[in-house]
């Protein structure tokens, strides 16, 4: 089985990529792979509890996010430097995650064997 890191960096409201990427995400583990993934820069965001996506008329990313426990998707990465500067606490997220400090960030990449930019 091989290991992937599916890494997000943007805004959880831009379009359909993050849509997408959650696909890939959620194909790649129905296929019994081990999924993990990270959250960088404006991507914090989607883990934020109070999430207003009916404002914007988008699909409300949040329910996704729950349901990856049921693919066996359980190492949720975000790094701490992405939180503090927008603001927010590990406490205001959607589901638990374990923080990385960006100095970890190049040991974190490199205990996967495919790193995914999505």
């Amino acid at each position: 089985m091989s290991s992937f890191l599916f890494v997000m960096q943007t805004d959880a409201y831009q379009g359909l990529k993050i849509q997408e990427a959650l696909d890939q995400v959620l194909i790649t583990a129905a296929f019994d792979q081990s999924v993990s993934l990270l959250l960088l820069d404006d991507a914090v965001f989607h883990f934020y509890k109070n999430q207003r996506n009916e404002q914007i008329a988008c699909k409300d990313i949040a329910a996704i996010y729950r349901s990856l426990e049921i693919y066996d998707i359980e190492q949720i990465y975000v790094e701490q430097e992405s939180l503090i500067q927008r603001g927010l606490i590990q406490s205001e997220l959607l589901i638990p995650v374990t923080l990385i400090s960006r100095k970890d960030l190049a040991t974190t990449l490199n205990k996967f064997d495919c790193v995914l930019s999505a």
